[in-house]
């Protein structure tokens, strides 16, 4: 299996490092912080038992830690590497400086892709010589839960290099979903972005409060949404399909789009907010109900796993 090189071992790093060494990959882990690389291996070590413990792998951490090289040096990271997974920090300048290193220092067939959650490959790869094999990899965190990433091209990437690494997401038993072009947000943070607007915008004109609204998906379209996407929701919402449920209700929508006025988050919905979170959940108890989701994602992941997409 191709060696994989992740750069950078903070919390998205670490969690690379735990998908691809959990599917067999040999990896290497690379930070320039002495401390980050120290603290690594028991942040590793403890997912691996958390999905163990839940069902989501069937070997012992004891087994999956020894395929992970924990290295000082990048160019001893890349040595050899099929894959090279970036995961600094989200400014330009450091993508710029950082690519420049792993365009000169990997191997030539190398892909090389970039966890950023929202800057465009183009922005830090146009003038590297390698340019063609460089892409965004955006995870949804934590990527050791939540399987789907989005492979972003540069308008110059080798779409072989894409299929490349479609392939290799994939055999780690990630989800990857091809987006064709560059785009601000990318996929998934415009979805998520246009249902913040609207919920901000609902609670700023008093409809409702964050907590009422929070409801509305978790017990509501969050149901559904688990396991179907928005397009096979509405087709199976309406006894004509996706043609009928769009005539349907077409109309209301594009009247609700229409008076969907961008807003900024002004302060006074943002005290609002945050008095509401704070009453539905105590600042010190937040580490806690972090746990608490990331136990319910397990859950969710393995009942997946154990339905079928068929009939």
């Amino acid at each position: 299996m191709e060696k994989i090189a992740i750069i950078g071992a903070g919390l998205i790093g670490c969690a690379w490092a735990t998908v691809f060494s959990r599917a067999g990959y040999p990896v290497a882990l690379y930070d320039l912080d002495p401390k980050a690389l120290e603290n690594a291996p028991a942040q590793i070590e403890s997912t691996l038992q958390s999905l163990r413990t839940a069902g989501l792998i069937s070997e012992d951490p004891a087994v999956v830690m020894p395929r992970i090289r924990f290295v000082p040096d990048l160019a001893q990271a890349l040595q050899g590497a099929g894959l090279v997974q970036e995961n600094v920090r989200e400014t330009v300048e450091a993508k710029l400086e950082i690519f420049a290193r792993l365009d000169a220092l990997a191997p030539a067939d190398a892909i090389l892709a970039s966890s950023t959650s929202g800057i465009p490959a183009s922005s830090f790869t146009e003038h590297l010589a390698g340019r063609t094999r460089c892409l965004v990899g955006h995870p949804i965190n934590p990527p050791s839960l939540v399987p789907l990433v989005e492979l972003i091209p540069a308008p110059w990437t080798d779409p072989g290099v894409m299929e490349r690494a479609r392939a290799l997401y994939a055999g780690a038993g990630q989800v990857p979903i091809m987006v064709r072009r560059e785009i601000q947000g990318f996929i998934v943070n415009r979805l998520q972005g246009a249902l913040l607007a609207e919920a901000f915008r609902l609670v700023e004109d008093g409809y409702v409060d964050s907590i009422d609204c929070d409801k509305a998906i978790k017990d509501g379209l969050g149901l559904r949404w688990a396991f179907m996407g928005p397009f096979e929701t509405i087709d199976l919402n309406a006894p004509g399909g996706i043609r009928d449920y769009c005539q349907r209700y077409g109309p209301l929508y594009h009247d609700i789009a229409r008076q969907a006025q961008p807003r900024a988050w002004e302060s006074a919905l943002l005290d609002q907010l945050e008095r509401e979170r704070l009453q539905a959940l105590d600042g010190v108890d937040r580490p806690a109900r972090q746990r608490w989701r990331d136990g319910r994602l397990m859950q969710l992941v393995a009942h997946k796993r154990q339905q079928t997409d068929k009939h």
